[in-house]
Protein backbone atom coordinates (compact mmCIF):
# COMPACT_ATOMS: atom_id res chain seq x y z
CA UNK A 1 0.00 0.00 0.00
CA UNK A 2 1.17 3.20 -0.92
CA UNK A 3 0.10 6.19 1.11
CA UNK A 4 0.44 10.29 0.27
CA UNK A 5 0.62 12.07 3.35
CA UNK A 6 0.21 15.82 3.51
CA UNK A 7 2.43 18.15 5.89
CA UNK A 8 5.68 18.92 7.77
CA UNK A 9 5.67 18.96 11.16
CA UNK A 10 5.65 16.98 14.29
CA UNK A 11 2.24 15.65 13.71
CA UNK A 12 2.79 14.51 10.19
CA UNK A 13 5.85 12.66 11.89
CA UNK A 14 4.10 11.29 14.56
CA UNK A 15 1.23 9.59 11.80
CA UNK A 16 4.34 8.60 9.73
CA UNK A 17 5.86 6.57 12.32
CA UNK A 18 2.77 5.24 13.00
CA UNK A 19 1.36 4.19 9.72
CA UNK A 20 5.08 3.14 9.28
CA UNK A 21 4.29 0.08 11.61
CA UNK A 22 1.16 -1.26 9.85
CA UNK A 23 2.60 -4.24 8.03
CA UNK A 24 0.69 -3.73 4.35
CA UNK A 25 2.49 -0.10 3.89
CA UNK A 26 5.24 -0.28 1.58
CA UNK A 27 5.81 3.39 1.08
CA UNK A 28 4.96 6.64 2.80
CA UNK A 29 5.68 9.72 0.69
CA UNK A 30 5.36 12.57 2.83
CA UNK A 31 5.00 16.23 1.51
CA UNK A 32 6.32 18.35 1.68
CA UNK A 33 7.90 16.73 4.90
CA UNK A 34 11.41 17.65 6.62
CA UNK A 35 15.08 15.90 7.10
CA UNK A 36 14.06 14.36 9.94
CA UNK A 37 10.51 12.31 8.66
CA UNK A 38 13.29 10.99 6.26
CA UNK A 39 14.45 8.70 9.00
CA UNK A 40 11.21 6.94 10.07
CA UNK A 41 11.16 3.52 8.17
CA UNK A 42 9.11 3.07 4.85
CA UNK A 43 8.95 6.90 4.69
CA UNK A 44 10.29 9.37 2.27
CA UNK A 45 9.64 13.05 1.72
CA UNK A 46 8.90 15.02 -1.83
CA UNK A 47 8.64 18.48 -2.33
CA UNK A 48 5.13 19.39 -3.52
CA UNK A 49 4.08 22.58 -2.13
CA UNK A 50 -0.25 22.59 -3.37
CA UNK A 51 -3.25 20.72 -3.45
CA UNK A 52 -2.52 20.47 -8.00
CA UNK A 53 0.59 18.94 -7.14
CA UNK A 54 -0.60 16.59 -4.54
CA UNK A 55 -3.10 15.17 -6.94
CA UNK A 56 -0.86 15.44 -10.14
CA UNK A 57 1.43 13.02 -8.02
CA UNK A 58 -1.36 10.77 -6.22
CA UNK A 59 -2.44 9.94 -9.51
CA UNK A 60 1.37 9.29 -11.31
CA UNK A 61 2.33 7.38 -8.23
CA UNK A 62 -1.01 5.21 -7.68
CA UNK A 63 -1.51 6.03 -4.71
CA UNK A 64 -3.56 3.94 -1.96
CA UNK A 65 -4.78 6.88 -0.31
CA UNK A 66 -4.19 10.19 1.19
CA UNK A 67 -4.14 11.35 4.61
CA UNK A 68 -4.04 15.27 4.99
CA UNK A 69 -2.19 16.41 8.22
CA UNK A 70 -2.20 20.54 8.53
CA UNK A 71 -5.29 22.63 7.88
CA UNK A 72 -4.41 25.23 4.84
CA UNK A 73 -5.02 21.96 2.57
CA UNK A 74 -8.26 21.33 3.58
CA UNK A 75 -9.83 24.63 3.82
CA UNK A 76 -8.20 25.00 0.63
CA UNK A 77 -10.66 22.20 -0.51
CA UNK A 78 -7.91 19.21 -1.18
CA UNK A 79 -10.40 16.39 0.11
CA UNK A 80 -13.15 18.38 -2.70
CA UNK A 81 -10.47 18.15 -5.36
CA UNK A 82 -9.45 14.66 -5.18
CA UNK A 83 -12.84 13.07 -4.82
CA UNK A 84 -13.60 14.62 -8.09
CA UNK A 85 -10.75 12.64 -9.54
CA UNK A 86 -12.05 9.20 -7.71
CA UNK A 87 -9.11 9.17 -5.16
CA UNK A 88 -9.29 8.29 -1.90
CA UNK A 89 -8.29 11.00 0.93
CA UNK A 90 -8.97 11.43 4.64
CA UNK A 91 -10.17 14.49 6.26
CA UNK A 92 -13.31 16.90 5.78
CA UNK A 93 -14.06 18.87 2.27
CA UNK A 94 -13.62 22.66 2.00
CA UNK A 95 -17.25 22.76 3.40
CA UNK A 96 -16.40 21.32 6.82
CA UNK A 97 -13.22 22.74 6.56
CA UNK A 98 -14.15 25.86 7.47
CA UNK A 99 -15.54 25.24 10.78
CA UNK A 100 -10.92 26.17 11.48
CA UNK A 101 -10.88 28.13 8.43
CA UNK A 102 -13.19 31.02 9.80
CA UNK A 103 -13.66 31.48 13.40
CA UNK A 104 -16.70 33.77 12.52
CA UNK A 105 -18.59 31.02 10.98
CA UNK A 106 -17.17 28.55 13.60
CA UNK A 107 -18.90 30.90 16.42
CA UNK A 108 -22.25 31.34 14.64
CA UNK A 109 -22.14 27.25 14.17
CA UNK A 110 -22.04 27.15 18.19
CA UNK A 111 -24.56 29.36 18.48
CA UNK A 112 -27.55 27.82 16.31
CA UNK A 113 -26.66 24.21 17.22
CA UNK A 114 -26.65 25.51 21.12
CA UNK A 115 -23.24 24.60 21.77
CA UNK A 116 -21.69 25.29 24.75
CA UNK A 117 -18.99 28.96 24.25
CA UNK A 118 -18.40 31.66 25.04
CA UNK A 119 -20.18 34.88 24.56
CA UNK A 120 -19.05 37.30 21.61
CA UNK A 121 -19.37 39.65 19.10
CA UNK A 122 -17.78 40.09 16.02
CA UNK A 123 -16.34 42.89 14.01
CA UNK A 124 -15.24 44.19 10.46
CA UNK A 125 -14.21 47.72 11.45
CA UNK A 126 -11.87 48.60 13.80
CA UNK A 127 -13.70 51.58 15.21
CA UNK A 128 -16.77 49.74 15.70
CA UNK A 129 -14.23 46.67 17.62
CA UNK A 130 -12.60 49.69 19.66
CA UNK A 131 -15.89 51.34 20.61
CA UNK A 132 -17.10 47.47 22.14
CA UNK A 133 -14.08 47.50 24.42
CA UNK A 134 -15.12 50.22 26.40
CA UNK A 135 -17.88 48.52 27.27
CA UNK A 136 -16.75 45.00 28.17
CA UNK A 137 -14.83 43.39 31.65
CA UNK A 138 -11.67 42.54 31.01
CA UNK A 139 -9.25 40.14 30.64
CA UNK A 140 -11.41 39.54 27.24
CA UNK A 141 -10.30 37.80 24.16
CA UNK A 142 -9.83 38.78 20.86
CA UNK A 143 -9.16 36.04 17.83
CA UNK A 144 -8.37 36.54 14.05
CA UNK A 145 -11.04 35.52 12.08
CA UNK A 146 -8.65 33.24 9.41
CA UNK A 147 -6.19 30.57 9.47
CA UNK A 148 -2.78 32.06 11.85
CA UNK A 149 -1.03 29.27 12.25
CA UNK A 150 -2.38 28.74 16.01
CA UNK A 151 -1.01 32.14 17.27
CA UNK A 152 -3.96 34.07 16.39
CA UNK A 153 -5.77 34.49 19.23
CA UNK A 154 -4.23 37.05 22.36
CA UNK A 155 -5.50 37.58 26.06
CA UNK A 156 -5.96 41.47 26.77
CA UNK A 157 -6.08 42.19 30.51
CA UNK A 158 -6.25 45.90 29.94
CA UNK A 159 -8.07 48.24 27.59
CA UNK A 160 -4.65 49.50 26.21
CA UNK A 161 -3.70 46.20 25.32
CA UNK A 162 -6.76 45.60 23.51
CA UNK A 163 -6.93 48.14 21.56
CA UNK A 164 -3.39 47.40 20.20
CA UNK A 165 -4.21 43.98 19.55
CA UNK A 166 -6.85 45.03 17.07
CA UNK A 167 -4.52 47.84 15.25
CA UNK A 168 -2.01 45.05 15.02
CA UNK A 169 -4.98 42.38 13.49
CA UNK A 170 -6.84 44.79 11.18
CA UNK A 171 -4.41 47.93 10.12
CA UNK A 172 -0.70 46.24 10.74
CA UNK A 173 -2.17 43.38 9.43
CA UNK A 174 -0.08 41.16 11.67
CA UNK A 175 -1.74 38.02 10.39
CA UNK A 176 -1.93 38.99 6.98
CA UNK A 177 -5.81 38.80 5.97
CA UNK A 178 -6.67 36.40 8.75
CA UNK A 179 -7.34 39.84 10.70
CA UNK A 180 -9.73 41.56 8.25
CA UNK A 181 -12.23 40.19 10.64
CA UNK A 182 -12.27 39.55 14.03
CA UNK A 183 -13.93 37.94 17.28
CA UNK A 184 -14.29 39.58 20.32
CA UNK A 185 -14.95 36.90 23.38
CA UNK A 186 -15.96 36.67 26.77
CA UNK A 187 -12.93 35.16 28.76
CA UNK A 188 -13.54 31.62 30.42
CA UNK A 189 -11.37 30.83 33.48
CA UNK A 190 -10.96 27.77 33.77
CA UNK A 191 -8.41 24.60 32.83
CA UNK A 192 -8.01 23.81 29.29
CA UNK A 193 -8.58 20.82 27.20
CA UNK A 194 -7.75 19.02 23.55
CA UNK A 195 -10.59 16.41 22.76
CA UNK A 196 -9.82 15.52 19.10
CA UNK A 197 -12.44 13.07 17.88
CA UNK A 198 -12.85 11.02 14.46
CA UNK A 199 -15.49 10.88 12.18
CA UNK A 200 -17.33 9.23 9.73
CA UNK A 201 -20.20 11.82 9.13
CA UNK A 202 -22.79 9.32 11.44
CA UNK A 203 -20.82 8.24 13.94
CA UNK A 204 -18.40 10.66 16.02
CA UNK A 205 -15.43 9.09 18.66
CA UNK A 206 -13.63 10.85 21.26
CA UNK A 207 -10.00 9.60 21.06
CA UNK A 208 -7.78 9.78 24.50
CA UNK A 209 -7.82 13.21 25.81
CA UNK A 210 -5.09 15.47 26.10
CA UNK A 211 -3.51 18.92 27.37
CA UNK A 212 -1.62 21.63 25.27
CA UNK A 213 0.75 24.15 26.86
CA UNK A 214 0.79 26.87 24.41
CA UNK A 215 2.08 29.91 26.34
CA UNK A 216 6.15 30.31 25.31
CA UNK A 217 7.16 30.11 29.05
CA UNK A 218 7.13 27.79 32.23
CA UNK A 219 3.70 28.75 34.24
CA UNK A 220 1.57 29.18 31.12
CA UNK A 221 3.54 32.70 30.63
CA UNK A 222 3.91 34.78 27.53
CA UNK A 223 2.54 34.95 24.42
CA UNK A 224 1.26 31.85 22.31
CA UNK A 225 2.66 29.57 20.35
CA UNK A 226 1.28 26.39 18.31
CA UNK A 227 2.21 24.76 21.41
CA UNK A 228 5.60 23.68 23.43
CA UNK A 229 4.04 20.58 24.62
CA UNK A 230 1.28 18.30 25.63
CA UNK A 231 0.03 15.60 28.53
CA UNK A 232 -2.33 12.60 27.57
CA UNK A 233 -4.71 11.83 28.70
CA UNK A 234 -5.58 15.04 30.40
CA UNK A 235 -5.53 14.70 34.53
CA UNK A 236 -8.50 17.17 34.60
CA UNK A 237 -11.13 15.27 32.28
CA UNK A 238 -13.04 13.17 35.04
CA UNK A 239 -15.90 11.06 33.50
CA UNK A 240 -18.36 14.01 34.73
CA UNK A 241 -17.08 16.28 32.94
CA UNK A 242 -16.52 14.15 29.92
CA UNK A 243 -20.23 13.64 30.00
CA UNK A 244 -20.98 17.05 29.96
CA UNK A 245 -18.55 17.59 26.77
CA UNK A 246 -20.09 14.69 25.06
CA UNK A 247 -23.67 15.64 25.51
CA UNK A 248 -23.32 19.75 24.98
CA UNK A 249 -20.59 20.15 22.54
CA UNK A 250 -19.45 16.63 20.82
CA UNK A 251 -23.60 15.24 19.56
CA UNK A 252 -24.62 18.62 18.47
CA UNK A 253 -21.72 19.37 16.53
CA UNK A 254 -22.11 16.51 14.74
CA UNK A 255 -25.40 17.43 14.47
CA UNK A 256 -24.38 20.36 12.53
CA UNK A 257 -22.39 19.13 10.24
CA UNK A 258 -25.32 16.69 9.12
CA UNK A 259 -27.83 19.70 8.96
CA UNK A 260 -25.25 21.59 6.66
CA UNK A 261 -24.35 18.93 4.92
CA UNK A 262 -20.20 18.43 5.64
CA UNK A 263 -19.08 15.52 4.15
CA UNK A 264 -16.69 14.80 7.04
CA UNK A 265 -14.91 11.82 7.07
CA UNK A 266 -11.72 12.86 9.44
CA UNK A 267 -10.89 14.21 12.87
CA UNK A 268 -12.71 17.20 14.92
CA UNK A 269 -10.43 18.72 17.45
CA UNK A 270 -12.13 20.66 19.92
CA UNK A 271 -10.50 23.18 21.92
CA UNK A 272 -12.49 23.29 25.40
CA UNK A 273 -12.42 25.36 28.53
CA UNK A 274 -13.09 23.52 31.59
CA UNK A 275 -15.17 25.76 34.02
CA UNK A 276 -17.17 25.70 36.71
CA UNK A 277 -20.35 26.19 34.77
CA UNK A 278 -19.36 23.19 32.41
CA UNK A 279 -17.27 22.62 29.18
CA UNK A 280 -17.10 25.36 26.96
CA UNK A 281 -16.20 25.28 23.26
CA UNK A 282 -13.40 27.04 22.28
CA UNK A 283 -12.91 26.50 18.90
CA UNK A 284 -12.68 23.56 16.59
CA UNK A 285 -9.80 22.31 14.24
CA UNK A 286 -10.82 19.63 11.52
CA UNK A 287 -7.29 17.82 12.03
CA UNK A 288 -5.35 16.35 14.61
CA UNK A 289 -3.89 19.03 16.34
CA UNK A 290 0.27 19.67 17.10
CA UNK A 291 1.97 18.73 19.63
CA UNK A 292 -1.23 16.80 21.11
CA UNK A 293 -0.88 14.05 18.14
CA UNK A 294 2.91 13.60 19.44
CA UNK A 295 1.45 12.35 22.99
CA UNK A 296 -1.90 10.76 21.49
CA UNK A 297 -0.67 8.08 18.50
CA UNK A 298 2.18 6.21 21.04
CA UNK A 299 -0.92 5.46 23.07
CA UNK A 300 -2.59 3.84 20.55
CA UNK A 301 -3.05 0.41 21.03
CA UNK A 302 -4.96 -0.22 17.93
CA UNK A 303 -4.06 0.18 13.93
CA UNK A 304 -4.55 3.63 13.20
CA UNK A 305 -4.77 3.10 9.56
CA UNK A 306 -7.35 0.40 10.00
CA UNK A 307 -9.27 2.79 11.91
CA UNK A 308 -8.58 5.36 9.11
CA UNK A 309 -10.16 2.65 6.84
CA UNK A 310 -13.30 2.25 8.84
CA UNK A 311 -14.11 5.60 9.12
CA UNK A 312 -13.63 6.14 5.36
CA UNK A 313 -15.94 2.95 4.71
CA UNK A 314 -18.61 4.34 6.82
CA UNK A 315 -18.03 1.24 9.39
CA UNK A 316 -16.52 3.63 12.07
CA UNK A 317 -19.01 2.47 14.60
CA UNK A 318 -17.67 -1.54 14.28
CA UNK A 319 -13.98 -0.17 14.77
CA UNK A 320 -12.59 -1.13 18.42
CA UNK A 321 -10.40 1.53 20.07
CA UNK A 322 -8.12 0.50 22.85
CA UNK A 323 -6.00 2.26 24.74
CA UNK A 324 -2.29 1.98 26.09
CA UNK A 325 -2.67 2.20 30.18
CA UNK A 326 -0.14 4.98 30.25
CA UNK A 327 0.68 8.59 30.34
CA UNK A 328 2.73 10.19 27.70
CA UNK A 329 4.37 13.90 27.77
CA UNK A 330 5.61 15.66 24.13
CA UNK A 331 8.04 18.33 25.37
CA UNK A 332 8.92 20.70 22.18
CA UNK A 333 12.60 22.20 22.15
CA UNK A 334 11.85 25.26 20.29
CA UNK A 335 14.77 27.28 18.58
CA UNK A 336 15.95 30.57 20.10
CA UNK A 337 13.86 33.70 19.76
CA UNK A 338 10.44 31.53 18.88
CA UNK A 339 7.34 32.94 18.35
CA UNK A 340 9.04 35.80 17.05
CA UNK A 341 12.43 36.37 14.68
CA UNK A 342 14.08 32.77 15.81
CA UNK A 343 17.50 31.30 14.15
CA UNK A 344 18.18 28.33 12.24
CA UNK A 345 20.74 26.66 10.56
CA UNK A 346 22.30 24.96 14.02
CA UNK A 347 23.76 21.45 13.96
CA UNK A 348 20.71 18.95 15.98
CA UNK A 349 23.08 16.58 18.26
CA UNK A 350 21.24 13.01 19.63
CA UNK A 351 22.64 10.30 21.72
CA UNK A 352 21.02 7.28 22.77
CA UNK A 353 17.92 7.31 20.47
CA UNK A 354 14.96 8.63 22.50
CA UNK A 355 12.06 9.09 21.00
CA UNK A 356 11.76 11.88 18.52
CA UNK A 357 9.37 13.36 16.16
CA UNK A 358 10.78 16.36 13.79
CA UNK A 359 9.24 19.48 12.87
CA UNK A 360 11.49 22.09 11.68
CA UNK A 361 14.67 20.67 10.69
CA UNK A 362 16.54 19.78 7.13
CA UNK A 363 18.90 17.21 6.47
CA UNK A 364 22.40 18.70 5.12
CA UNK A 365 25.24 16.36 4.54
CA UNK A 366 23.91 13.74 6.30
CA UNK A 367 23.22 16.32 9.56
CA UNK A 368 20.45 17.11 11.22
CA UNK A 369 20.17 21.23 11.07
CA UNK A 370 17.59 23.47 12.62
CA UNK A 371 15.00 24.97 9.99
CA UNK A 372 11.97 26.54 12.02
CA UNK A 373 10.62 27.87 15.06
CA UNK A 374 9.74 24.25 16.87
CA UNK A 375 12.31 21.82 15.61
CA UNK A 376 11.34 18.68 17.29
CA UNK A 377 9.20 16.85 19.47
CA UNK A 378 10.55 14.78 22.70
CA UNK A 379 8.33 12.04 24.10
CA UNK A 380 8.30 9.44 26.86
CA UNK A 381 5.42 7.04 28.53
CA UNK A 382 4.98 6.26 32.01
CA UNK A 383 2.51 4.91 34.22
CA UNK A 384 2.55 7.84 36.66
CA UNK A 385 2.86 11.57 35.38
CA UNK A 386 6.35 11.54 37.87
CA UNK A 387 7.87 8.64 36.33
CA UNK A 388 6.53 10.11 32.93
CA UNK A 389 8.00 13.95 33.64
CA UNK A 390 11.35 12.24 34.62
CA UNK A 391 11.71 10.04 31.96
CA UNK A 392 10.92 12.71 29.49
CA UNK A 393 12.78 15.30 30.50
CA UNK A 394 15.83 12.97 30.80
CA UNK A 395 15.21 12.15 27.12
CA UNK A 396 15.44 16.16 26.46
CA UNK A 397 18.83 15.89 27.64
CA UNK A 398 19.55 13.77 25.07
CA UNK A 399 19.32 16.42 22.25
CA UNK A 400 21.12 19.33 22.01
CA UNK A 401 21.48 22.67 19.32
CA UNK A 402 22.77 26.06 19.61
CA UNK A 403 19.89 28.24 21.64
CA UNK A 404 17.66 25.63 22.24
CA UNK A 405 14.95 26.17 24.52
CA UNK A 406 11.26 24.06 25.98
CA UNK A 407 9.37 24.42 28.87
CA UNK A 408 10.13 22.71 32.19
CA UNK A 409 6.70 22.27 33.34
CA UNK A 410 5.24 20.58 31.04
CA UNK A 411 2.39 18.10 32.32
CA UNK A 412 2.73 20.03 35.94
CA UNK A 413 0.04 21.99 35.18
Amino acid sequence: MKILLIGSGGRESAIAWKLAQNKNVKNIYVAPGNGGIDLINKCCSINLKNNNEYLDFAKENKIDLTIVGPEQPLVEGVVDLFRKNKLIIFGPNKKGAILEGSKIYAKNFMKKYTIATAEYKTFTDKYAAKAYLKKVNFPIVIKANGLAAGKGVVICHKLIEANKCVDEMMVEKKFKDAGNSIVIEEFLKGVEASIVCVTDGKTIVPLISSQDHKAIYDGNKGPNTGGMGAICPNQHLTKEIMDDFVKNIMLPTLKGTQKEKMDFHGFIFFGVMITSKGCKCLEYNVRLGDPETQSILPLMHFDFLKMIQFTLKNQLNKFKFKWKKQIAINVVLASKGYPGNYQKGDEIKIINNPLLFYSGVKSINNKLITNGGRVLSVVALGKTIKETYKKVYHNVRQVNFDGMYYRKDIGLI
